[in-house]
């Protein structure tokens, strides 16, 4: 589909509004059961880097926010810089851990993906698609979806540790 067919959509406003320059797409937020084995799988399995920690013990509850951040790139230390630093940067993911849910027995959190159906999933490209299956088989990492399964033999869905499903295609 070209560009100029995608822009003739319905619902699809005529031009961006100027209004919205300098908008960045900047979170999607998860709720997750058990924060070590979740900062475990986004940090190690995913190597998603964690840039800040806000914790709201009156509440209970903590948020964890990740990263993919270049390296070199310096997250900044003053508490005020990195929420403005942070805020402008595209595709952080933002963990929920309500404190106790650790301890509950079963799934904690719907995971979208069943029914009543709704939120899907995230996506996480890679160079090298196939490398990065193999090292998530070696990982024991749960699949959804293997490279080989159905008719999309270009895309992969593994699972976090709470059945959130993770989409991986090649960015190459």
């Amino acid at each position: 589909m070209s560009v100029e067919s995608l822009r003739q959509q319905p619902g699809v406003a005529a031009q961006v509004p100027a209004e919205t320059h300098g908008f960045v797409f900047n979170h999607t937020m998860l709720r997750v059961k058990d924060i070590t084995r979740s900062l475990d799988f986004y940090t190690r399995v995913l190597g998603f880097q964690l840039i800040d920690q806000r914790d709201f013990p009156e509440a209970a509850f903590s948020l964890y926010f990740l990263a993919y951040v270049p390296a070199g790139t310096p997250v900044p230390a003053d508490d005020a810089e990195r929420r403005r630093w942070m805020a402008g940067i595209p595709g952080v993911l933002e963990l929920t851990h309500n404190h106790g849910t650790e301890h509950q027995d079963g799934p904690v959190y719907h995971d979208g993906n069943s029914d009543p159906r709704g939120f899907g999933h995230i996506c996480v490209s890679v160079p090298d698609i196939e490398t990065a299956c193999a090292r998530f088989e070696a990982l024991d990492v749960p699949f959804q979806k293997r490279l080989a399964d159905g008719r999309m033999k270009h895309l992969a869905f593994i699972k976090d540790p709470d059945g959130y499903w993770v989409e991986i295609i090649s960015n190459t």
